[in-house]
C-alpha cells in the first residue's frame, strides 16, 4: 500500500526566491515546509478575503499569498506572482 499523495493546488511555482532577511531567519526546513503547504494549496494564516482571492488565482493565474511561521514563531510569507513566474519567501518587513 502506497502512501497517500499530498493534494497539489495545480500551478507553477516558477524560479523560487528567498530574501536575505528571510534566510537569516528561517530554516531551510522552515522554508521547505511553507513551499509544500504553499503549492498544495494550504494558504496558512491568511484571512478570509486573501483565501478566497488564493482561490479565484488559481483560475485566472493572479497572484497567490500565504501566511506561515516558523517553528521558532517568525512570520513569513510566500508569494507566487501573476503567471507564476516566480515564488518568493519572505518576511512582511522585506515587502
Amino acid at each position: 500500500m502506497s502512501a497517500p499523495k499530498s493534494p497539489v493546488a495545480g500551478f507553477d511555482l516558477g524560479r523560487l526566491l528567498a530574501t536575505p532577511n528571510a534566510l537569516a531567519h528561517l530554516t531551510p526546513q522552515d522554508i521547505l515546509n511553507g513551499i509544500q503547504r504553499h503549492h498544495a494549496g494550504d494558504w496558512g494564516d491568511v484571512d478570509e478575503e486573501d483565501r478566497q482571492a488564493n482561490e479565484r488565482a488559481l483560475i485566472d493565474g493572479s497572484r497567490l499569498f500565504s501566511v506561515y511561521h516558523s517553528a521558532k514563531g517568525v512570520k513569513y510569507w510566500i508569494i507566487t506572482e501573476a503567471g507564476s513566474a516566480v515564488s518568493t519567501v519572505l518576511l512582511p518587513e522585506d515587502y
